[in-house]
């Protein structure tokens, strides 16, 4: 009998295991008859039935076709590849080549900034490019009344400017910025430029680091809140809160990313006012009372575990760690633009960024470089929020007030 264009879901010739099934065809299929092997739409089906290792042979075969189409695609891809990189290495040679040598006419690039221990940097930009650069640094609390006072009167001597970010963008408000893209700088996070003219190029980060001699491990301070124990009262270092623009960053950075209330941040402040810590102009001089053993803990930057080796310092594994983003940018009246340019390119490389890690123990935001301390690698490191003038008035006079300072 015939049955009604049913769904031939599989033919399998009884007996045999090295035959396939075709599925899928929908036949009028004689079921039961002796006619069935010389029905049409049988025999039309039987010739798609073939031999199941002849099945495999092709297919691996055109797998095999097809590893070969696509490694050599990828051979076409890698060499089309190489070739562009080739030819922008080298456009990129010849352009640096270009500016070095203006900048080798206009003598020299001078760079004003509060970043310490980069002598390794001035000395390889000086050695790599036959250019001078003049390094001078000012502390966070000079900075701005320096630069401006200088711009003023038309005699601001610095062709660069390195600071935090709240004091580039005072200098900014003022006029003294130029704009600057750095090529260097096309692998840094997107949010490192805003505007073209201030490059981020790292985080002046901030922590808790301590006397590893004089402090017992069970005794490291396991939160912020451990700043308050009266057993530190008196042992305590930190830069003044009344007029340092990143340590008020800093306290205002822990009430907005720490302390779930303002209250309980500001339990943290008074606390931390009642064990009496001894001030001090900047984070420069923090590591010294620490290192000779006056005082335990520095509320200042891990760098100087780096710079001040082999002093017995370390770090309280505290996180997250905060830090005001530290910028870069050429001053607009700068006389030697081209030098001040080539300076900025190297400042922001990635072998320059080697260097401020490795040697100077910097939190750079290059991609996958970090300062050689033992676990920062591995550390959750968050740029705080950038305070207006005005905020940084406002609460150093109020930290002025809590810390009963004169």
């Amino acid at each position: 009998m015939i049955g009604d264009s049913s769904v031939l879901l599989g033919l399998l010739y009884a007996g045999s295991t090295e035959q396939i099934e075709i599925t899928g065809f929908s036949l009028p299929v004689i079921m039961g008859s002796e006619k069935q092997e010389r029905h049409p739409t049988y025999y039309e089906v039987v010739r798609y039935k073939t031999d199941k290792s002849k099945i495999i042979q092709k297919n691996q075969a055109i797998k095999k076709g097809n590893k070969v189409m696509k490694k050599i695609v990828a051979l076409l891809v890698l060499i089309l590849f190489v070739a562009s990189s080739s030819f922008a290495s080298e456009k990129e040679t010849r352009e640096v080549a270009a500016l070095a040598e203006k900048a080798k006419a206009e003598g020299k690039a001078t760079f004003y900034a509060n970043i310490t221990a980069v002598e390794p940097i001035i000395e390889e930009f000086s050695k790599k490019y036959g250019v001078k650069a003049e390094y001078t640094r000012l502390s966070t609390a000079k900075f701005v009344s320096t630069v401006l006072t200088e711009h003023t009167a038309g005699k601001l001597a610095a062709d660069v400017l390195q600071a935090p970010i709240p004091i580039l963008e005072i200098l900014e408000e003022k006029g003294v910025l130029a704009a600057y893209r750095s090529p260097a700088a096309a692998g840094y996070p997107k949010w490192t430029n805003k505007d073209g003219k201030i490059q981020i190029f790292g985080i002046e980060y901030v922590g808790l680091i301590y006397n590893k001699e004089l402090v017992k491990p069970a005794d490291v301070p396991k939160k912020y809140e451990d700043l308050t124990d009266s057993k530190w009262r008196g042992k305590i270092v930190m830069a003044d809160p009344s007029s340092h623009a990143t340590t008020i960053s800093w306290l205002i950075g822990m009430k907005e990313n720490v302390f779930k209330t303002e209250d309980a941040w500001m339990k943290f402040i008074k606390g931390l006012a009642a064990n009496k810590p001894m001030f001090v102009s900047s984070f420069g001089p923090t590591p010294a009372p620490v290192e000779s053993g006056e005082k335990l803990i520095a509320i200042s930057m891990p760098k100087y575990i780096i710079t001040k080796a082999p002093a017995p310092l370390d770090w309280a594994r505290i996180e997250p760690l905060f830090g005001t983003p530290r910028g870069i940018a050429i001053t607009a009246g700068s006389t030697r633009p081209n030098a001040a340019r080539l300076f900025v390119d190297y400042w922001l490389s990635r072998d320059s960024m080697k260097i401020m890690a490795n040697k100077v123990g910097e939190y750079v935001l290059a991609p996958g470089i970090f300062p050689p301390i033992a676990g920062m690698d591995k550390a959750k490191v968050l740029p705080i929020r950038e305070l207006s003038d005005d905020e940084i008035k406002k609460w150093g006079g109020e930290f002025k007030k809590i810390f009963d300072m004169p």
